[in-house]
């Protein structure tokens, strides 16, 4: 299943700055242990296009993390999975113009930055205030810098956050980092020259957590809109959130599964993975025009054959006045998107339609699918 859809991931790449975004989220916990899944998603760098799953494993965990982990080398430590993960979708998308790779602070790792896969680069949030090759530290030495530069951020509301618009100020440098001390068994470089940047809100409202973002990447930054440009890379992490929010309790409840044996477990929940990547595009999609070039295709999340019943369902579906009217070209993937919408309980006329509305929607096609394929004798479907 990763296989065919990492394939046809990487058929859209071509030509394309894309972000391989990793994360790590629990599937069924147990105790101090569990089963875990890593995927990455590619992600269309400037408009945040969805472009499919490039690679996902699972990591099963007995008790806790291993003990003597600093004794081990990096091929037997579960943060293999970050740098298994990056050489796997550098593979996928061999076609892409440019390819960075995304993950939050677990993926701060010295031994990912010195194997990363070539050509591409690391653009990581930085957990560790990590030792300078010139005795200093690295959260230090960039607090020490004048700002750079400033901008505004709107910044929309979520969970225990209020909707508001944040003055930030940038920091950046080059700087030697050295090699973590209590690396034992490591065939490692001493030092790797990579660039801090430092994006954070000086004067947050009373009761308001400020945003902060220190970042370790191996692009190069000469100014402030670059450092910028930088973090914007970094926001579009918040495509992986959306995905495992889609997969778990807001849509397909893989966590409630009642599956005690793990290889059953597992195969569904990749399916269901895949699925939960269908159901982003389609949200992602739902507006139309994404930028010059950037319309994407139905058959990013249907199958060609699909395309007669999408537009019988619209002819269906659609009203006399214009909010009740397809806007998209037939063939695109908003053209899909607008479908499983009103599929979905969506109207037309009251806000967009999120992801627990385009899932309910996109069963319901996949249900009239599997019933037309079986009326026309197709019982392979």
């Amino acid at each position: 299943m990763v296989a065919e859809a990492a394939r046809r991931t990487g058929e859209r790449c071509g030509g394309r700055h894309v972000l391989a975004i990793q994360d790590t989220t629990v599937v069924r916990s147990e105790g101090g242990g569990g089963l875990y899944l890593h995927p990455t998603l590619a992600v269309e760098a400037d408009e945040g296009v969805i472009l499919g799953l490039a690679h996902a494993g699972f990591l099963s965990r007995s008790a806790g993390k291993a003990a003597g982990r600093r004794s081990k080398s990096v091929e037997d430590k579960e943060s293999q999975r970050w740098i298994e993960g990056a050489r796997q979708s550098a593979a996928v998308c061999a076609g892409a113009a440019k390819l960075t790779h995304i993950a939050d602070r677990e993926a701060d790792i010295f031994a990912l930055f010195a194997r990363r896969p070539q050509g591409s680069d690391l653009l990581v949030r930085a957990a560790h205030d990590r030792a300078l090759e010139d005795g200093g530290r690295l959260f230090a030495k960039i607090d020490a810098l004048a700002v750079a530069g400033r901008a505004v951020l709107d910044l929309p509301a979520k969970p225990g956050r209020k909707a508001r618009t944040a003055e930030l100020t940038a920091r950046f440098m080059t700087a030697s980092i050295a090699r973590p001390k209590n690396n034992l068994v490591e065939d490692l470089p001493t030092s790797l020259t990579l660039t801090l940047v430092d994006v954070r809100e000086d004067s947050a409202p009373a009761g308001e957590t400020p945003v902060h973002w220190r970042l370790i990447t191996t692009h190069r930054v000469t100014n402030a809109a670059e450092a910028f440009a930088v973090a914007n890379l970094y926001r579009r992490r918040w495509c992986i959130e959306q995905l495992f929010r889609t997969l778990k309790t807001k849509g397909f409840d893989i966590e409630g599964v009642l599956i005690e044996d793990e290889a059953p477990l597992c195969r569904l929940t990749m399916a269901a993975l895949i699925a939960a990547v269908t159901i982003q595009q389609l949200v992602h999609a739902r507006d139309g025009d994404q930028g010059p070039g950037l319309l994407r295709p139905l058959t990013d999340a249907f199958e060609p054959e699909d395309q007669p019943l999408l537009e019988a369902f619209c002819a269906k579906l659609e009203g006399k006045t214009q909010p009740q009217k397809n806007p998209h070209p037939s063939g695109s993937l908003a053209y899909g998107a607008w479908v499983c919408a009103r599929l979905g309980g969506w109207t037309g006329y009251y806000g967009k339609p999120g992801p627990i509305v385009m899932l309910e929607g996109w069963l319901y096609f996949q249900a009239a699918k599997h019933g037309a394929a079986l009326t026309l004798g197709e019982t392979n479907v």
